[in-house]
């Protein structure tokens, strides 16, 4: 199983870093090391003093594609989920300067939240509301009719570079508001009104 994300897809969130809008989807991988699921507690790394949470809707591919039609894409997945991003920001800042990739601040162990998993077909794809609460207070709100580029825009592009597997976890993007978590902080997310994920910084 591998996780394929994508960087820069809503546009207050690229204001916010101060990057630039792409012409196609911004790709990286985090491996399944990365993975946190279960609402187990995240444990802050020793290498970083700048964690950013990402909140982001993730979708699961339930069967192998590859070079797949936009007109497809929907054979290819049936549930969403939400999940965190966890980005090491002084880390990428640092790799980002010298025009290095960014695996060491994306790809670190925990670095995956993810949740339990919802069918798609209780949802309008095109106008998903989640959010993220640090401490009971609002830090992140999307929906996925803000994204740049759609679900369907975001596999069938993928899937011309990488075979997709079942299991394959996409992250589809974050919105704006990502900000920095410490040591007792807790996290939780919601699609609509529906709580995923809830835990713990440690």
């Amino acid at each position: 199983m591998k996780c394929i994300c994508i960087g820069r897809n809503y546009a207050k969130h690229i204001e916010e870093l101060g990057n630039e809008k792409p012409s196609e989807p911004v790709i990286f991988l985090k491996p399944d090391t990365a993975v946190l699921r279960n609402n187990d507690p995240f444990y802050h790394p020793s290498f970083s003093k700048d964690i950013h949470h990402e909140v982001e809707l993730l979708v699961k591919i339930k069967k192998e594609g590859k070079s797949i039609a936009p007109e497809f894409v929907s054979n290819y997945f049936d549930e969403i989920g939400l999940g965190i991003d966890f980005t090491a920001r002084d880390k990428q800042s640092e790799l980002k300067s010298k025009g290095l990739p960014w695996e060491l601040a994306k790809a670190f162990n925990q670095s995956a939240v993810i949740s339990r998993f919802l069918s798609k077909s209780d949802f309008n794809l095109e106008d998903i509301n989640f959010r993220l609460e640090v401490n009971n207070t609002l830090a992140q709100e999307g929906n996925t009719n803000q994204m740049i580029f759609s679900i369907n825009e975001i596999i069938s592009f993928v899937s011309k570079y990488f075979t997709l597997k079942t299991g394959d976890i996409i992250f589809t993007g974050t919105p704006s508001g990502v900000g920095p978590v410490k040591v007792g902080d807790r996290l939780s997310g919601y699609i609509k009104q529906q709580k995923l994920l809830d835990f713990e910084v440690k």
